[in-house]
């Protein structure tokens, strides 16, 4: 017994001691890089390579490495490059579920609305960009009549004048999802007017809210509805989800949930000008326009469109969601690069446009000139 006792201890003694050790243990960041060959998934997805597209394969091998060991990139969770209207490379830095579960794209959710009010003013449901949103919501010339002059172009560049603010605990965005108001579209419409409409960029959650009520009125199904008919089916989407508030109204600003490879859908349609698969999705005119500059000076020094971002100096348009959720699209190079990261980070903690930058700069330099 006594033998059997001891033996229990000396047991014990060993699972502590292991126990110790493994909480001293520094658990790793990221996974260790195996491939960057594209699983074959049937999601629509060409597989090709970088040597089938004229890319410097080891250099690319390199960067992925770079992506996977350099814990500078802690945020990170995917890189995903594309050439020629086709998947050359992926990669999966925490764990491989990410390539079939979805998760939050944040703000990429406003260049997706951008698409959508192309497609609905493509369908007749808004006639001009020119109009007031009280031609299409007749209630705000009673309820708020500072409100009545807002046009659909001021909501797109972010122009509204409303005096809506998306940072902090007590700002408007925080509020909407932690007080989920009866009625989200008066939330927004209720707070003050800021500046004239048309003359100040602020970049807000407020305005893409408006115009996705005002796709909903039109087309009378919710904008998460619609987007499937119109957008998300015809891509061939399938792993996706957008929330919708307890007012049935779609949130306009964020609220997809999405896989990179889905999100990359959305671009390569930029990309084509409108086109997938050789069908036609929203007008050549409308992609043209969306992703002109009409503010020049942001607050992220980059230029905007309608909803979509514009670095002049690169000559690229992009999508860009809070934490590090990215999709560079380079028309002249027929290059697409999907970059997504840890979506909750805050501030410092955040995988910054400027890294995501860099990682492209290093994937554009591997193709052969």
């Amino acid at each position: 017994m006594e033998v059997f006792v001891l033996k229990i201890k000396y047991l014990l003694l060993i699972i502590v001691c292991f126990c110790f050790t493994s909480c001293l243990k520094e658990e790793k960041l990221k996974t260790e890089f195996v491939t960057f060959v594209p699983e074959t998934l049937n999601d629509g997805w060409i597989i090709s390579s970088p040597y089938d597209e004229q890319m410097d394969e080891k250099k690319l091998e390199d960067i992925y490495r770079y992506f996977h060991e350099n814990n500078d990139l802690w945020q990170v969770r995917s890189l995903l490059v594309f050439k020629n209207d086709k998947l050359i490379s992926e990669s999966y830095t925490k764990s491989e579920s990410d390539k079939t579960e979805p998760a939050a794209i944040w703000s990429c959710t406003k260049q997706v609305l951008g698409l959508l009010t192309g497609i609905a003013i493509d369908s007749g449901f808004i006639v001009s960009t020119d109009d007031k949103i009280s031609y299409y919501l007749p209630q705000i010339v009673d309820n708020f009549p500072d409100k009545a002059d807002i046009s659909i172009d001021n909501l797109l560049t972010m122009q509204s004048g409303i005096a809506f603010e998306n940072d902090g605990f007590n700002g408007q965005s925080a509020q909407l999802l932690r007080q989920i108001p009866d009625n989200s579209l008066n939330f927004v419409l209720s707070l003050q007017m800021q500046n004239p409409q048309g003359t100040v960029f602020n970049y807000n959650d407020g305005d893409p809210h408006i115009i996705s009520a005002i796709i909903q009125k039109q087309t009378g199904a919710t904008v998460k509805d619609w987007a499937n008919t119109v957008l998300f089916s015809q891509l061939n989407i399938k792993n996706w989800d957008w929330i919708v508030y307890k007012d049935n109204i779609t949130m306009g600003a964020f609220g997809i949930l999405m896989t990179p490879r889905e999100l990359a859908k959305i671009g390569q349609c930029i990309l084509n000008k409108g086109m997938w698969n050789g069908k036609r999705i929203v007008s050549e005119e409308w992609i043209e326009r969306m992703t002109s500059v009409e503010v020049e000076h942001t607050n992220v020094g980059k230029s905007f469109g309608y909803y979509w971002w514009i670095d002049i100096e690169r000559d690229i348009v992009f999508m860009y969601g809070h934490g590090g959720q990215f999709v560079f699209i380079d028309s002249g190079k027929n290059l697409m690069v999907v970059i997504t990261s840890e979506p909750n980070t805050q501030g410092k903690y955040m995988f910054s446009l400027e890294k995501s930058l860099e990682v492209f700069d290093m994937i554009k330099e591997t193709i052969y000139e």
